[in-house]
């Protein structure tokens, strides 16, 4: 039962179980204590967020003080609009669902994204811009890069960032290297447990190969790619510690996120499909976000030049829509053998994978 306001001594009466007095509220289930804090969390954190752009009001067990969260504004009031609702209710509870609350606020709002896209050199731009056509979502165009480098800049500065929302619509952030970032399923099942994760894979050795076509367009005097790949090719020692083949270890970054997120919440895009079929596989990611399928064939065409799906121009709207120079660009040429090596190395790892999330996605 939620505790009341500091120092009081006292608990809630058993026929108000929403009520919390002197504290601000925080929608959604407790947490494990393993959630509640961490070391060097920004403030916000010990209590936990949940069911970002949620409707109505959930059941709650969570009821506490925070640092950044010493009370609520007064409703109506310029610090209470963009805030209040995505926050939590007032202090008496949901007495008011739909009714003057709501109505006091903007009729958009800044929330927490519920999606995240982690992912590297994958797919996962192609997906982002894909889903963000559809009117139920709005989509950060820039990567925040919150959960791994900017975390110690708060909750706050990281909303701040995200488009306004309607209560009906869902909001969807992308950067890639949360997939490989150790502390970052611990930190994104703090904000909320809620939380649903795409993550965009490819055969890891055309991802290697796509991760360092873009690094040396960059930086030309960078080694060669086998130089880079291997500790010792002619024993066939593959050097883990490059990132571009660290990457590619699918199962065992996903284990992270297991030990807070069920695979029910992690829909895998395969990036192969996303170039041949990318209707169908939009259809899989409109289904798992539980938003009506909008985005169908009509919404594609395959532009030959770039080898990779675009957005046909809407009717009535703006001119069709690529992908970036950077996308789409033709890989260096590897040696034949290189790669069958980096493929055998591969193969068990991208075996358990399958096993792991059910699914096969044929890299061999």
């Amino acid at each position: 039962e939620a505790p009341a306001g500091p120092g009081t001594g006292q608990q809630p009466p058993p026929s108000s179980p929403r009520a919390c007095p002197g504290a601000w509220r925080l929608p959604g289930p407790s947490v494990p204590s393993r959630a509640r804090t961490e070391p060097g969390a920004p403030a916000g954190l010990q209590v936990p967020l949940t069911a970002l752009g949620s409707r109505g009001c959930p059941g709650w067990e969570g009821c506490g003080t925070s640092p950044s969260h010493p009370g609520p504004p007064a409703p109506g009031s310029a610090s209470a609009r963009g805030q209040l609702w995505s926050l939590g209710k007032t202090r008496s509870g949901c007495q008011d669902r739909a009714g003057s609350l709501r109505s006091s606020l903007e009729s958009r709002e800044q929330l927490w994204p519920r999606d995240p896209l982690p992912g590297s050199k994958g797919g996962t731009r192609a997906v982002l811009e894909f889903i963000r056509v559809h009117p139920d979502v709005r989509a950060l165009g820039t990567e925040p890069h919150f959960f791994d480098r900017n975390y110690e800049r708060g909750l706050e500065w990281y909303r701040s960032l995200m488009p306004r929302t309607l209560d009906s619509q869902i909001t969807v952030e992308k950067t890639p290297s949360y997939f490989v970032t150790k502390e970052a399923p611990r930190r994104i099942f703090n904000m909320s447990r809620d939380t649903k994760l795409i993550v965009v894979v490819r055969n890891p050795v055309t991802r290697a190969i796509s991760d360092y076509t873009q690094t040396l367009s960059k930086k030309p005097d960078i080694p060669t790619f086998e130089g880079l790949s291997f500790r010792n090719r002619s024993l066939g020692l593959v050097d883990t510690s490059w990132s571009a083949i660290r990457i590619g270890l699918y199962a065992l970054h996903l284990q992270s996120w297991l030990q807070y997120f069920p695979l029910s919440q992690i829909h895998f895009v395969s990036g192969e499909r996303l170039i041949t079929d990318p209707a169908g596989e939009m259809g899989k990611v409109q289904d798992f976000l539980g938003v009506r399928r909008v985005l169908t064939d009509k919404h594609f065409y395959f532009n030959k030049t770039k080898g990779f799906p675009c957005l046909r121009r809407a009717a009535g709207g703006s001119a069709p829509r690529c992908l970036g120079k950077s996308k789409g660009r033709t890989h260096v040429q590897i040696d034949a053998e290189v790669i069958e090596q980096l493929r055998d190395f591969y193969r068990p790892h991208n075996v358990r994978f399958y096993e792991t999330v059910g699914q096969d996605f044929r890299w061999e």
